[in-house]
């Protein structure tokens, strides 16, 4: 099993609104960078992700969701009408992908980004790494665990 951060501005799919989608669950769409797709396709059946609100005030972890369904062909891409088009893609040459996620658990607190940045177990996150703006990206279990234990029992071990 692999362990990922998944960022959404919560005023475009919060995870509030995942918590009110059908079965919990909804498709991951809008990706378009290489390395965050790339990812999105590497993604495997019970992957666990932190779902993250970015561009939040403040910006935080929220709680966890599953991998429901691996990559497939993001059709936003090839509809003229979305947000998300890309003259480019096609069915027949999707370009980009997408996962479908199912909520998992929204955290009792958020823990916020200038949080995690004073936990010494989370030095060289990519999250934490100035100037990273990847929506998609790996987590190791370590990190992922040490996140899902703050956001459960307030442990903190900060740095310095």
């Amino acid at each position: 099993m692999h362990t990922w951060l998944m960022k959404s501005e919560p005023t475009a799919f919060s995870i509030q609104d995942l918590a009110r989608a059908v079965k919990k669950t909804t498709h991951w769409e809008g990706v378009r960078n290489y390395q965050a797709r790339n990812f999105l396709r590497a993604m495997q059946l019970g992957d666990e992700a932190l779902f993250y609100h970015s561009n939040a005030d403040p910006s935080a972890v929220a709680g966890i969701v599953k991998i429901v369904r691996e990559a497939y062909g993001d059709s936003t891409a090839w509809n003229p009408k979305s947000d998300y088009y890309d003259p480019k893609a096609s069915p027949d040459n999707p370009i980009w992908s997408m996962v479908d996620v199912q909520l998992l658990r929204i955290f009792p607190r958020e823990i916020a980004l200038e949080e995690l940045r004073g936990i010494k177990s989370l030095v060289g996150m990519e999250l934490l790494r100035r100037g990273s703006r990847l929506s998609v990206q790996r987590v190791t279990a370590s990190q992922f665990r040490t996140i899902k234990s703050l956001a459960t029992n307030n442990r903190v071990d900060a740095v310095g």
